[in-house]
C-alpha cells in the first residue's frame, strides 16, 4: 500500500502493457513465367505423357502443360506488382513458331522428368526468354541460369522409388505457335501441382 504523496517506485508503478505481437509475414508465393500452348499442341504433347510406362511415370495433366521461361521460386506476394509490367510488356508481341522435336529424360543421367524438346527455328522464343530474363534480373527478381535456354515441355514425372526406363515413347512431328506469356502461381496438391494465372500477355 502506498501513502498519499509517496513517490512512485518501480515496484509500485503500473506495469507496462506487453508489446503487441507483430503481424505475421505473408507467406511467399511460388512463381514462374511460362509460354502458353495452343490446344492442338497440348493434345499432341499429352499423348506422349500418357504413352509413357505408367508404372514408372505419372503423366502431367494436359491443362498444366507449358514451356517454362523463368522459374522465380518463392517470392514475397508484393513482388507480383513488380513482375506484372514486365510480363505485360510482351503483350501483342510475336508468337514464336515452334516444332516438336524429340522425347528426352531430364536430367540426362538420372531422369526425373520426361520432356519433349522443342525446336525454335526462328529464334523468336529464345529472344523472348532473353528479354524476360534480363528484365526480371534487372529488377532484382530473378537470377538467370548459366546453362543455355533449351525449350521443352514436361509431360510426365517419375514415380517415387522408380528408375527411369531407357525406352521412351515416340512423338509425332508437329508445328505450332505459342499463344501467351503468363505469370503463374504454383501450389502443391496431393493430385499434383496446380497453376493459377496471375498476369497474361497475349502474343500474335
Amino acid at each position: 500500500m502506498t501513502h498519499p504523496g509517496a513517490p512512485i517506485t518501480a515496484a509500485t508503478s503500473p506495469r507496462p502493457a506487453p508489446p503487441r505481437a507483430a503481424d505475421p509475414a505473408p507467406r511467399p508465393l511460388r512463381l514462374f513465367v511460362a509460354l502458353d500452348l495452343p490446344p492442338d499442341a497440348v493434345a499432341a504433347l499429352a499423348v506422349v505423357g500418357t504413352a509413357a510406362d505408367p508404372e514408372s511415370w505419372r503423366a502431367v495433366k494436359p491443362d498444366t502443360l507449358h514451356v517454362t521461361l523463368a522459374f522465380l521460386g518463392a517470392r514475397p506476394p508484393a513482388d507480383v506488382a513488380a513482375i506484372d509490367p514486365i510480363v505485360a510488356a510482351e503483350d501483342g508481341g510475336p508468337a514464336p513458331r515452334l516444332e516438336i522435336e524429340r522425347v528426352l529424360g531430364l536430367p540426362p543421367r538420372r531422369a526425373r522428368v520426361l520432356t519433349v524438346a522443342l525446336d525454335d527455328p526462328d529464334g523468336t522464343l529464345s529472344a523472348l526468354q532473353a528479354r524476360l530474363s534480363a528484365a526480371l534480373a534487372q529488377a532484382g527478381l530473378y537470377t538467370p541460369e548459366t546453362r543455355p535456354f533449351r525449350p521443352h515441355v514436361t509431360v510426365a514425372r517419375l514415380r517415387p522409388r522408380q528408375r527411369a526406363p531407357r525406352a521412351t515413347p515416340d512423338v509425332e512431328a508437329h508445328e505450332f505457335h505459342g499463344t501467351a506469356v503468363t505469370l503463374y502461381r504454383s501450389t502443391t496438391h496431393p493430385t499434383g501441382a496446380r497453376y493459377e494465372p496471375l498476369t497474361r500477355a497475349s502474343l500474335r
